[in-house]
């Protein structure tokens, strides 16, 4: 049996990638491609990568404080970071500044930009939109007017999603995208039929890109889940697929490196539903500085679609009317009153939905950190009552301060 130089070396120190995993990226991959895949999943740590919002905080306001940050080339907004930090006790994460995303599924941002007009409204839906790295990058590019549909069947993640997208639509200006997130089936779609310009589906799959930052992850791999994970994958597409105008682009990813998943789902894409692929890429560790991924643009028909006017809003309406909806920004109350600005420790005590002892006018105020709404309170004088969401708090009464913008500065 053929062993390439990598896999020799990892089964000599018994480092724990599956066996018929390492075959096999043996076989898709010539040997210093997947001899440096290899060592990379099991010699390095994953990349750390922000994604700031673009209507709220700029690269030049970040800069300004962090000058030693990198930019991630094909993401303007985007940087890595040293290490991971607590991103959990930074403010600005919760006011909805910035969101951290794996830096190679952040090409969608290219391949939007790439083969999407953005100079007028579109329909866009995230199929699979959970926990909503891809769907707020897809809300920060989609122009004014536009309508985003951000989906996930699973309610526990759902919910996370709602909560993600809520985070990042507050305090932006009326004119930015509605944004809807919904918790449907591929199937609970007939009324979107033939209305999306852009659709994507980051499709479950077999989870090669997440071995690195997860050991259940590679516990869990076999060659029968990759096979199970393809064809779901294209049950998937081919109950959505209705939804895509002629023209319309669909954009396919995983966090996979095996092909089936990959390039022979595509191929059965174009053969099968009449696709045409326009562009694909491999993204992989030890070759690209990110945690892997695969991303195809495939074009409905061989041309670009038409934009008659007024579809947005024919959209908006089929999708509150027949969809199962958890949050609709347009219908979502921004905080009310004078804005209160908190220092770094108050804001985490808001966070934490604890009692702010902070003088503020009496009734409605919208409390902020860094000129960033942050919630709702009410002021009865000598403090204020917390009105943050009890679903949304954090939990835990341990602390490692973190912001991203530096504390105190």
């Amino acid at each position: 049996m053929y062993l390439c130089g990598e896999m020799r070396r990892i089964m000599e120190k018994q480092v724990s990638l599956p066996e018929e995993f390492v075959q096999l990226m043996c076989e898709h991959y010539d040997e210093a491609t997947a001899d440096a895949l290899l060592e990379a999943l099991t010699m390095t740590e994953p990349e750390v990568s922000v994604r700031l919002n673009p209507r709220k905080f700029s690269a030049q306001e970040l800069l300004a404080f962090r000058p030693d940050l990198e930019r991630v080339p094909w993401c303007p907004n985007a940087f890595y970071l040293q290490g991971r930090p607590a991103f959990t006790f930074d403010p600005l994460l919760h006011a909805g500044a910035y969101y951290v995303q794996e830096a190679s599924s952040m090409f969608v941002a290219e391949v939007l930009k790439q083969f999407v007009p953005l100079d007028k409204p579109l329909v866009a839906l995230d199929l699979c939109a959970a926990p909503g790295g891809k769907s707020t990058l897809l809300q920060s590019l989609l122009p004014d007017g536009s309508l985003l549909v951000s989906n996930e069947p699973v309610a526990k993640r759902a919910q996370v999603l709602a909560e993600n997208m809520q985070k990042w639509m507050t305090g932006q200006p009326e004119t930015a995208p509605t944004s809807i997130v919904t918790q449907n089936y591929p199937s609970d779609f007939g009324a979107l039929t033939n209305s999306v310009d852009v659709l994507l589906t980051d499709v479950p799959c077999s989870g090669e890109g997440m071995f690195r930052k997860d050991e259940d992850a590679r516990k869990e791999w076999s060659l029968d889940n990759v096979w199970m994970c393809q064809q779901r994958q294209r049950d998937i597409l081919h109950d959505i697929w209705h939804v895509l105008k002629p023209g319309g682009l669909l954009i396919y990813s995983t966090c996979t490196f095996n092909r089936y998943e990959d390039e022979d789902n595509v191929r059965y894409f174009c053969d099968e539903m009449g696709a045409f692929c326009i562009f694909e890429r491999h993204f992989l560790p030890g070759r690209d500085r990110g945690e892997g991924f695969y991303i195809a643009a495939l074009r409905k028909e061989d041309s670009l679609p038409a934009y008659p006017p007024g579809e947005c809003q024919d959209a908006i309406a089929k999708a509150r009317r027949t969809l199962r909806l958890l949050f609709d920004s347009a219908n979502t109350p921004e905080p009310e009153g004078p804005r209160i600005e908190l220092s770094y420790s108050e804001a985490l005590q808001y966070l934490r939905r604890e009692a702010l002892r902070v003088e503020a006018p009496r009734g409605p105020v919208t409390l902020c950190y860094r000129g960033l709404v942050l919630g709702p309170g009410k002021g009865v004088g000598s403090r204020i009552n917390n009105l943050y969401s009890e679903q949304w708090r954090i939990r835990t009464t341990y602390t490692k301060p973190f912001s991203l913008l530096g504390i105190g500065n």
